[in-house]
């Protein structure tokens, strides 16, 4: 057995997402573990450090021992060592970024959304296969151990004919007056790429289509921004230019419909952050991050609407947990470990810039159904 070292600039790191999930709990984490087994090979992730702010970068790479970081994109992408590069910056940066990785030959993998539209995410996937690099996009909701089980019941024929889908995403994000805000003020300046329907319908474009099996067809939206003035990480109030709830009805095909509510201006009264409940003639369950719970036909009880006598039934008490039978690892250190196998052995690997792309082009279409009030066929 080989074991071989791949070079990966990780650009970034200094964010949230890039650090903790990417950096820590990803690259560093599979090279703890001693690598990806790539056939008969082991390959060893190594790390390069890119960004902008050279203080930061030094104190990262000084707190988890790491020999190398640059303030300098160009030096990082000119590094024979570096195979992999990879880009958590903010949206706006992706594309030059990207671009010049394909350009130097570096195999490029990318947190969504990749672009700001969608016909740039299609260039730079046309740029990628004309130089002969993989290219990817990460779609961490499908790896949460929940939507794995719920992919379970799918895939095992629970549900019969699935026939609806309604989710729930959100919590209160603070103002950051009298509070700090959980995100970063540009999620809430438009100009910046900010806004809840550029975040997440690439998410729900990839869960719909990696879980049923079905892309999305029609979609009809609205997007509004319910706090419309904010403060950010100076002190300082802002307007909010972007929005902070969207409120989507999603029409796939053989008659399926999901109904997904997504919110920054939200309280929580549910198990999880997020929660899919899938109803099917077979069965239904409710998936959100780790759990997964289900009910058959067979037991669904019979409830009789009658508003003036409390109901007898304990509904929660007649659901079933849907077991583990395996262990979940982190969902983003899974999907590098594939995408990682893509680049060095050919696995197959389903989430490239194409994917991102539709991603991207259903929140386009979900803006523009919003601003006109319509409902938007999505071209095949």
């Amino acid at each position: 057995m080989a074991v071989r070292t791949i070079g990966i600039a990780l650009n970034g790191v200094t964010g949230r997402m890039g650090y903790r999930q990417h950096l820590v709990r990803s690259v560093l984490a599979l090279r703890e573990r001693g690598g990806v087994r790539v056939g008969d090979d082991v390959l060893v992730p190594e790390p390069l450090l890119v960004g902008r702010n050279a203080d930061k970068l030094k104190e990262i790479a000084q707190r988890h021992d790491l020999p190398r970081w640059t303030t300098d994109l160009d030096a990082a992408l000119g590094d024979p060592d570096v195979a992999v590069y990879f880009d958590a910056q903010v949206t706006s940066a992706h594309v030059p970024a990207l671009t010049a990785a394909i350009a130097t030959g570096k195999h490029v993998y990318c947190e969504k959304p990749v672009a700001a539209t969608p016909e740039e995410v299609a260039e730079l996937a046309r740029l990628a296969d004309a130089a002969g690099v993989k290219h990817g996009v990460v779609a961490d909701k499908l790896y949460l151990p929940g939507i794995r089980k719920l992919r379970r019941l799918v895939d095992g024929g629970f549900f019969g004919r699935v026939l609806s889908v309604r989710g729930e995403f959100g919590y209160w994000v603070f103002e950051g007056d009298w509070q700090a805000a959980q995100r970063p003020s540009w999620n809430y300046r438009a100009e910046d790429g900010g806004g809840i329907v550029v975040d997440m319908f690439c998410h729900w474009s990839y869960l719909l289509e990696g879980v049923f099996g079905r892309k999305v067809e029609a979609v009809t939206a609205r997007a509004v921004t319910h706090v419309p003035t904010r403060w950010d990480e100076r002190g300082e109030p802002y307007e909010a230019t972007a929005d902070d709830a969207a409120y989507a009805v999603f029409e796939l095909a053989d008659g399926l419909v999901a109904q997904v509510n997504s919110s920054w201006a939200t309280r929580v009264h549910r198990d999880e952050l997020v929660e899919f409940q899938v109803d099917g003639t077979l069965g239904s369950a409710v998936a959100g991050l780790r759990r997964c719970v289900a009910q058959p036909r067979a037991v669904t009880p019979k409830p009789v609407w009658d508003p003036d006598v409390p109901s007898s039934i304990d509904f929660r008490s007649q659901w079933q947990e849907v077991p583990d039978n395996g262990v979940f690892d982190n969902g983003f250190l899974v999907q590098w470990e594939e995408f990682l196998r893509h680049v060095a052995g050919g696995a197959p690997f389903g989430h490239d810039f194409r994917s991102g792309a539709r991603g991207v082009r259903l929140a386009a279409l979900g803006l523009e159904s919003s601003r006109t009030g319509r409902r938007i066929e999505v071209p095949a």
